[in-house]
C-alpha cells in the first residue's frame, strides 16, 4: 500500500478462500503492504492465476468448506511461511435462497463454510499468535449480519454465528497481543454479485447511498489496515464496508 507503512512488513500472512474477490484483493494488499502470504483456492489454474499477480507469494491449493480442510490448510501455511502471524477467513457464500425454499438439511453445510471453518483456523492459528504475543485474525463477512440480506437465509445465519464467536474470542485473547475482527462487505464487484444478480450489476448501486458499486481493491486495503501495526488498539470490531448500505445506528 502506497503512502502508508502498515507496519507489518515481513509478517506471515494466510488469506483463505483468495484466488478471486474479496479475499484476493486482501491479499493483494498485504502483499504490497510487505508481508509473506500464502492464498488457496480449490481450483488450481484460478489459483496460480491470482498468485502470479503477487511475486514470492505461496498458493496451496485447499478447501474449507469442512474442518478439517480448514485445518489442513493453515497447517500448510505454517510449514511453507515457518508460521502465521496475521489469518484472513474467508469462504465463499451458500446457495441463495428463503426460508420457503431452503431445507434444513442445507443448514449444516452452510454453518460448516461460514461458521466452522473459522472456528477451526483460528483453533490452529491463534495458539501460536498467543504464544508470540502478536497476532491479526480478520474475518471477512457479510453486512448481512446486521442486516439480513432477502433470499440469503442461510448465509445470514452462519454469519450471525460466525460473528458472536470472534467478538467472545476477541475479549479473551486481547490481553495477549492478538486483535480479533471481522470486515463485513456490502455490494462488491466480484463473481458472486454477477452470480446474485443474474450475470450484470446494471442498477444494483441505485440500491446504494453511496451510488457506486464496492471496489475489492478498496475493501482489500481495509482489510490489511485492520491487520497493520496501527490497528494494535482494535478488537472486537465488526466493521461495515458498503457504502453506507447499513441504515442502523449501531
Amino acid at each position: 500500500m502506497s503512502g502508508l507503512d502498515l507496519g507489518i512488513r515481513g509478517r506471515r500472512a494466510l488469506v483463505a478462500a483468495s484466488s478471486a474477490g474479496l479475499g484476493l484483493a486482501t491479499a493483494q494488499a498485504l502483499h504490497a503492504a510487505g508481508c509473506q502470504v500464502a492464498i488457496s483456492g480449490r481450483d488450481p489454474d484460478r489459483l496460480a492465476h491470482a498468485a502470479a499477480t503477487m511475486p514470492g507469494c505461496r498458493a496451496i491449493i485447499g478447501d474449507v468448506s469442512h474442518t478439517p480442510g480448514a485445518i489442513a490448510l493453515v497447517e500448510t501455511a505454517v510449514d511453507q511461511l515457518g508460521g502465521i502471524d496475521i489469518l484472513v477467513t474467508n469462504a465463499g457464500g451458500p446457495p441463495a435462497g428463503n426460508f420457503a425454499t431452503t431445507p434444513a438439511e442445507a443448514y449444516p453445510l452452510a454453518l460448516s463454510l461460514n461458521l466452522l471453518s473459522v472456528v477451526a483456523m483460528c483453533q490452529a492459528a491463534v495458539p501460536a499468535m498467543r504464544s508470540q504475543r502478536w497476532g491479526r485474525v480478520v474475518a471477512i463477512t457479510s453486512v448481512s449480519v446486521r442486516q439480513p440480506i432477502a433470499h440469503l437465509i442461510l448465509s445470514n445465519t452462519a454469519r450471525a454465528g460466525v460473528t458472536g464467536f470472534l467478538k467472545t474470542l476477541a475479549l479473551e485473547i486481547a490481553k495477549d497481543g492478538v486483535t480479533v475482527n471481522s470486515v463485513q462487505p456490502g455490494l462488491h464487484a466480484t463473481d458472486r454479485l454477477l452470480q446474485l444478480y443474474g450475470g450484470t450489476v446494471d442498477g444494483v448501486a441505485d440500491g446504494i447511498p453511496a451510488r457506486i458499486v464496492g471496489d475489492p481493491g478498496d475493501f482489500g486495503r481495509v482489510a490489511a489496515f485492520l491487520c497493520s501495526e496501527h490497528a494494535k488498539f482494535m478488537t472486537g470490531v465488526a466493521l461495515p464496508v458498503d457504502g453506507g448500505a447499513y441504515a442502523g445506528l449501531q
